[in-house]
């Protein structure tokens, strides 16, 4: 009886050894080598092969390796039988790792980037067949490691004696473990690093030693694609983060602004949704409340797959956006509202007008919640490192809704200043007199149940607010 399809997991993380069905008769067999839809609901990674390659060997005892490379591969047998070999070269705890199998044609391995591998020939004229999900390229060598066959450290019980066995000069001389500079993993990209989002996103990412690539406005700038969509090695990155957007809803509302506007949120984020798909790695995009026109009852709140219903430019340019990223097979869509990082924010507006004896007037007819970029970040982190189900997620602090005026009076109040001094009005009044205003949506409250069921739990916004200021309210 020939094999079922079946994924098991070994001592090296992330390296899968894949049972593949055999079929055969007195004319010979036939395999689904690589069959995507049957694999990735049997448990392999969807990692997206762009290259196939054979390495014929005509006598028994070749071997080759200890390499690791700066992609994914899937390795099988079309003709004879190996006895392959795997070290995890990455670093972390299972550094120098060893997994061992014997293959033959009903047996396939799934080799993560980092994990190096090695492979001797049992049988004369032995097909050895490989996928990967990068194409080769000169600029990747500094990305390699490799490992010495006879390391001592992790050694390999080779059937065949690595005296008598057909190795090249290179693979003879490769260093032995303790030499070897552990690989790090492939960097996440953080679109707009510059920006609220961005710099608190560099700043988590540094502190968990999370490798990453911070991309400012003037290193990439979604409003001209044609200067960074070959300026990456897309396929060597683990992801990408778009926390860069044009945000400047009023000005949007302008013929220059109007353009502006489509240029990043829309025309720029397709650009960046089509390398992320073309090269198979997730897209993170985040996006606003603003594609909602806000008309939900109060005491209701949006969903994740309610009906888009931009109001403005902005938003209409945002909501394009997000329709882009849609498309990406391998995507998550964050929406926001209400963002406070470090820099200009509403919190420091008030915090200013308090201290500078200023009394604001501010609008209390939209309702929703904070957003401090702390918890932002870290939701968007959680929803990369764990690996969570793609889709779109809303993040807002948690807690009772607020209006702009609630916000600005406790605001007032932190800082040791009468909540009094803040004057309610609405929005039409306050911005009856104001050119190219943009609407704005009255209800912005987003529904969070489907952020915390993937188990992050953002802070309610009174907790954040008295952090924010380091004292108690």
């Amino acid at each position: 009886m020939p094999k079922e399809l079946a994924v098991h997991t070994t001592d090296i993380p992330g390296l899968l050894v894949i049972d593949i069905p055999q079929h055969g008769d007195n004319r010979g067999w036939f395999k689904e080598n690589w069959q995507r839809e049957k694999m990735v609901a049997a448990g392999l990674p969807d990692f997206g092969p762009v290259q196939n390659n054979i390495s014929f060997n005509a006598t028994a005892g070749t071997t080759r390796g200890i390499h690791a490379e700066p992609w994914d591969k899937y390795v099988s047998v079309a003709t004879g039988r190996i006895f392959g070999a795997w070290v995890d070269l990455r670093a972390g705890e299972s550094f120098g790792k060893t997994v061992t199998v014997e293959l033959g044609p009903d047996t396939a391995v799934f080799v993560p980037r980092g994990v190096g591998n090695s492979f001797q020939t049992l049988e004369d004229n032995t097909a050895y067949t490989y996928l990967v999900n990068d194409h080769w390229s000169a600029d990747a060598q500094g990305e390699y490691s490799f490992l010495n066959l006879a390391d001592e450290t992790v050694a390999i019980d080779w059937p065949i004696s690595l005296d008598q066995a057909e190795l090249s000069e290179k693979d003879k001389n490769h260093p032995r473990l303790s030499e070897v500079e552990p690989l790090a993993p492939a960097p996440l990209l953080v679109v707009g690093a510059n920006g609220q989002l961005g710099r608190e996103l560099v700043k988590q990412l540094e502190a968990a030693g999370t490798p990453y690539i911070a991309a400012t406005r003037a290193e990439l700038d979604l409003a001209r694609p044609d200067s960074w969509a070959s300026a990456y090695r897309w396929r060597s990155l683990r992801g990408i983060i778009n926390a860069a957007a044009y945000t400047a809803v009023d000005q949007a509302e302008t013929p220059e602004g109007r353009a502006d506007a489509w240029a990043a949120n829309a025309s720029g984020v397709t650009a960046l949704a089509r390398v992320a798909d073309e090269a198979g790695i997730p897209l993170v995009h985040v996006s606003t409340d603003y594609v909602f026109d806000g008309s939900l009852p109060l005491g209701e709140e949006y969903a994740e797959d309610a009906p888009l219903a931009p109001l403005g430019v902005y938003g209409q340019s945002k909501a394009a956006g997000e329709l882009a990223v849609r498309a990406v097979r391998r995507h998550y869509i964050v929406r926001t509202s209400w963002v406070m990082g470090e820099g200009k924010n509403f919190i420091e507006i008030m915090k200013s007008l308090a201290e500078r004896g200023v009394n604001p007037t501010v609008v209390n007819d939209q309702y929703g919640r904070p957003t401090f970029t702390e918890d932002l970040a870290g939701a968007i982190l959680h929803l990369v490192e764990n690996n969570c189900e793609f889709g779109t997620y809303h993040v807002s602090n948690s807690g009772e809704v607020v209006t702009w005026a609630d916000l600005a009076k406790t605001v007032f109040e932190a800082t040791g200043h009468s909540a009094d001094r803040v004057a309610p009005v609405t929005t039409a009044k306050y911005f009856a007199e104001v050119d190219n205003f943009a609407p704005r949506p009255n209800n912005s409250v987003l529904s969070l149940s489907k952020i915390i069921d993937s188990g992050f739990l953002p802070r309610n916004h009174i907790d954040a607010l008295k952090l924010y200021f380091n004292k108690q309210i």
